[in-house]
């Protein structure tokens, strides 16, 4: 996909970012799946809406991605998360195989806004974990405002 294509799918993980702070029970953090540049699934945090504490933006769209392709692989497919991925949901990206992630904000700046992962995350050494996971940074300025605004 172009650059621009990115850019467009990035974009719209952040709105949902946007709608997730501005809704009861959501949360400031949105992703988007998608596969031969159409949309498979996306959404918000639904952590305080359903009760579960594993419903960060990413996994949620990944459970979702996997039920509409009855399928527990999403090879072909590419997160947009709003946010970087803490470590359950870097898990799931492994487990689901995607072919790539992109983030906005990274961990370190969500962090800064109040949202804490692990020291086993943060002691992690950043650039290995970007390669491992297929991870790259865009639009951080964009998802960063989420929070501020």
């Amino acid at each position: 996909m172009k650059k621009g294509t990115h850019e467009k799918f990035m974009l719209k993980a952040i709105n949902w970012a946007k709608k997730g702070k501005d809704t009861e029970g959501g949360g400031a953090f949105g992703a988007v799946i998608v596969k031969e540049g159409h949309i498979i699934a996306e959404g918000h945090n639904q952590v305080g809406s359903k009760t579960d504490c594993t419903q960060h933006a990413e996994l949620a769209m990944i459970q979702e991605a996997c039920k509409k392709l009855k399928s527990k692989s999403l090879k072909g497919c590419v997160l947009y998360t709003s946010c970087e991925p803490c470590l359950m949901c870097l898990g799931t990206t492994r487990w689901a195989k995607l072919d790539q992630v992109f983030f906005g904000a990274s961990a370190e700046d969500a962090k800064e806004a109040g949202y804490l992962y692990s020291d086993l995350f943060y002691q992690s050494n950043t650039e290995n974990r970007h390669l491992e996971f297929k991870l790259e940074q865009m639009l951080r300025g964009e998802a960063v405002a989420v929070w501020k605004s």
